[in-house]
């Protein structure tokens, strides 16, 4: 075994292709991380005009009622686990090492492990597509659908397999990112010191930890029944399918917050920059987030209220859900604070921030009616539930990555992104969102059930149809203009400097973009707002932080094999699952070899 260590010691000087299959610098994972799950985010896009041009015109047969849930379940995962919540890791890896003053993060091969468990999975779940069809249950797979009574083929392993995988990766980042924060702070930087973006990472990195292992267990319960007959789910052999849906909202509702989190980290890093003020109430900011973390876990059967729980059981979840839109408010009312007497710069990323608010206020007022059980069962399943959800998650969650995109693009590549472009961009997304996704409110109201493929002409619902499905090509159109000016800006981009923004926190202290090693000198805070004072104050100690010395003796840690091998052998477990338990015994063993090669790897390359 040591032999195999020794073969697989860390490559000396890797190029091209393999400088980034073994890199365990947290850029450049972060990079990896931001385009793939970008593509991924074009992935679930597309599915998603396919389902709106099937549902433009009624009685439309542009694809299958079975093609159609596919791309519903797809459209929904792919969003939720292949974009989002990668985007928001991508964040992660480019700005927690830089705004807490440290040079890596804890873990630098376990973070590569993670990315690279997310590529491998996120391919496994979507090839289905490829091998047998794709789940079709929904993104919530409500059992007994779930069953091969009603989900025949390897729809529904590829789902709990997949997801199962991607789980993994989500696990290894969040302890990660927990023992970076907790353990790598800069001196000085105490809790309350921290940017609020930091504290945000810590709280959905928590959330993370608790969250997975809950949908982990009902993924190995759903697996059990499909392949061995086991009745978990199954209501003939006397099981409650209602099992299924209290394991999956444990986990959902929180999930919800690991989504929505981050996207309120940025816009807190966003706004008072932009308005050349403090963070106002930043203590009550953070107790706000820390008391979502926790309530996130009180209200997840406001999900469930037309199962038949009981009205004591509705009457509480009730409460909680209202009860959870306080600390929400008392965000977006500290984000107007920030912004009230400020001198305010309307860059594209504060428009994204302010598009953000405004979005979000609707999604979660929407999100407080689901709050009043009766009025919850008019509109369970309905298309007022797919507004109001896109309202917090695409009017949340993307428009604040689109946010933080523009705002952090040039301390990752020295470049700007062009405004006038991203100003062509923004307005496109904000009407074309609005215009996608506000009447489907009405739609809700007027009954059309959601997962259905195409309707009947005198439902009256054609309208209201056709005007969303204008609505999302204009998003398409959009992001076809914020590709167009990703990629002119990296080509011939304005040189960014080192703080284009006059930033507050330690990440544009450093050159645009980082050294490998982020931080010449490790810099010592004395206030929330420690870079920002030193330049009202007209003295720089973190100058010797911002200049790339030749010679300054700081080792990083070297390259490594190891962390792709290990996720290509857990990928290989999980298609085993699926297809041969033989090839799960191989992709067990590489995962095996793999872990006892890490740990037996040197600290550095050869000759290094």
């Amino acid at each position: 075994m040591a032999s195999i260590a020794s073969a697989l010691s860390r490559p000396k000087y890797p190029v091209g292709i393999w400088n980034w299959a073994t890199t365990i610098d947290h850029k450049r994972i972060g990079a990896l991380y931001g385009i793939t799950a970008f593509i991924f985010f074009l992935m679930g896009g597309l599915e998603a005009l396919i389902m709106r041009a099937q549902l433009a015109r009624p009685e439309h047969a542009m694809v299958t009622p079975e093609v159609f849930s596919q791309l519903f379940t797809m459209h929904a995962l792919t969003m939720i686990f292949l974009g989002v919540m990668p985007l928001s890791a991508a964040f992660f890896n480019l700005v927690v090492p830089l705004m807490i003053g440290a040079r890596d993060v804890a873990f630098p091969r376990l973070n590569a492990f993670s990315y690279w468990v997310f590529l491998f999975g996120a391919i496994l779940l979507q090839s289905g597509w490829l091998f047998g069809g794709s789940p079709n249950s929904g993104w919530f797979a409500y059992a007994p659908l779930t069953s091969s009574s009603f989900s025949p083929g390897s729809g529904m392993e590829f789902y709990a397999v997949g997801l199962g995988v991607l789980g993994v990766s989500s696990l290894a980042a969040a302890f990660n990112f927990i023992v970076t924060i907790i353990n790598m702070r800069a001196p000085g930087m105490t809790l309350m010191r921290m940017p609020v973006f930091i504290w945000m990472t810590l709280i959905t990195s928590f959330l993370l930890v608790t969250a997975f292992p809950v949908i982990t267990v009902g993924l190995i319960e759903l697996y059990f029944d499909r392949t061995f007959d086991f009745n978990f789910f199954n209501p003939e052999a006397g099981a409650d399918p209602i099992l299924w849906q209290h394991l999956f909202w444990v986990f959902g509702h929180p999930e919800v917050y690991i989504l929505i989190l981050p996207a309120m980290g940025i816009v807190s890093e966003v706004l008072p920059t932009f308005s050349k003020k403090p963070l106002f109430g930043y203590p009550v900011v953070v107790l706000s987030g820390i008391t979502i973390g926790f309530m996130g876990w009180a209200v997840w059967s406001h999900h469930m209220f037309t199962v038949g729980m009981g009205p004591v059981t509705n009457s509480v979840f009730a409460i909680t859900t209202m009860f959870i839109a306080v600390p929400t408010g008392v965000k977006i009312f500290n984000w107007i604070a920030t912004m009230w007497g400020g001198s305010i710069s309307m860059t594209t990323s504060m428009l994204f921030s302010i598009g953000f608010i405004f979005m979000f206020i609707i999604g979660g007022l929407s999100g407080v009616m689901h709050a009043i059980a009766p009025s919850d069962a008019q509109q369970q399943d309905t298309y007022f539930i797919v507004a109001h959800l896109h309202y917090v998650l695409f009017g949340g969650s993307i428009l604040a990555v689109f946010s933080g995109i523009y705002y952090w693009f040039p301390k990752a590549t020295g470049k700007l992104l062009n405004e006038s472009i991203g100003k062509i961009h923004f307005w496109l997304t904000i009407v074309g969102f609005n215009v996608a996704f506000f009447p489907m409110h009405f739609l809700g109201m007027d009954g059309m059930p959601r997962r259905q493929a195409t309707y009947a002409a005198d439902m009256g619902w054609d309208l209201w149809n056709m005007v969303s499905t204008i609505g999302a090509f204009m998003i398409a159109l959009s992001t076809l203009v914020f590709l167009h000016n990703f990629f002119r800006s990296l080509k011939k981009g304005e040189p960014s400097g080192n703080d284009p923004w006059d930033g507050r926190t330690l990440e544009w202290a450093i050159p645009s973009p980082p050294p490998e090693y982020n931080f010449v000198t490790i810099p010592t805070v004395t206030a929330r707002d420690h870079f920002w004072e030193e330049k009202q104050l007209n003295i720089n100690t973190l100058s010797g932080a911002s200049e790339e010395e030749d010679g300054h003796g700081i080792h990083m840690p070297s390259p490594s094999y190891i962390p792709l091998i290990t996720a290509l052998g857990l990928s290989v477990f999980g298609y085993g699952l699926i297809y041969s338990f033989v090839m799960s015994g191989v992709g067990a063993f590489v995962t095996v070899v793999g872990i006892y090669a890490w740990a037996m790897e040197p600290a550095t390359a050869p000759e290094d």
